[in-house]
């Protein structure tokens, strides 16, 4: 299902979209060497309850994942690069975390971010991190009404490729709206003008993600947590934008 917002549910996705951007932008503050997984991840349930909102991935339980997730956001450590499951592990100094949560004010908002625990990171970590908000922001600038998602993807993979990364194209970006996954699904990779025209109302989650030396995934034996096969270190970035008369706006900014 493609779902297109009707301009009186906007101010949601808006409302949807801060809230996500305060809470992952908190999150990442607190963030730091010694602090365990499954308190970012009550950390994140407090937030999102006091805010009125609904989790989206505690009740998840597509078919990739050994579900429901029981988790209210996901915490990628290192090799881990999507879906990390929170478990018993405290964060240590140079750790490469990247958080990634949506929730629901009535309509979806979805982001997600990486950095590296406790200090600048190393010059590989700080390029892979840069490389998919490179990608990103492209996704975003090529997108706006009459625009495909063919074009949007292409943006995203021209980025991952320049700047040296091989591309799996299992997961990718996505709508979302009244539900967390909708369609249209938006490759990291794929070719101009092909794909679904987009029009203003329609709520997409681009994030490109990359792995330092491999395409390849590993499932964890959480059922959840997708690792690279190599047990190289990856990224993850993603924006939830609305496509507007006039292009698209970010939804997901993060406060500074």
């Amino acid at each position: 299902m493609i779902e297109v917002l009707s301009p009186s549910r906007w101010p949601q996705a808006r409302e949807a979209g801060a809230l996500v951007g305060h809470i992952l932008s908190t999150l990442r503050a607190r963030s730091t060497p010694g602090t365990n997984l499954l308190d970012i991840d009550r950390w994140a349930q407090t937030m999102i309850g006091e805010a009125g909102a609904l989790s989206c991935y505690v009740d998840y339980a597509p078919s990739f994942g050994r579900g429901p997730f029981g988790h209210y956001i996901c915490t990628s450590v290192n090799d881990a690069v999507l879906h990390g499951l929170p478990h018993d592990y405290t964060l240590a100094d140079g750790d490469l975390l990247s958080l990634d949560l949506a929730v629901s004010l009535g309509v979806v908002a979805d982001s997600a971010v990486s950095f590296v625990v406790g200090g600048a990171g190393s010059p590989e970590d700080v390029a892979m991190i840069e490389a998919t908000e490179r990608a990103r922001a492209a996704g975003i600038a090529a997108a706006g009404p009459g625009a495909r998602i063919g074009d949007l993807s292409h943006a995203i993979g021209s980025v991952l490729t320049e700047a040296g990364f091989s591309i799996n194209l299992d997961f990718g970006g996505h709508g979302v709206g009244s539900t967390m996954h909708q369609d249209p699904h938006i490759s990291n990779s794929g070719r101009p003008g092909r794909g679904f025209a987009l029009r203003p109302g329609l709520l997409l989650a681009l994030e490109p993600w990359v792995m330092a030396d491999t395409d390849e995934l590993v499932t964890d034996a959480d059922g959840w947590t997708l690792r690279s096969a190599t047990g190289c270190r990856t990224a993850h970035s993603e924006h939830t934008i609305l496509i507007t008369e006039d292009g698209a706006e970010i939804m997901t900014v993060q406060p500074t």
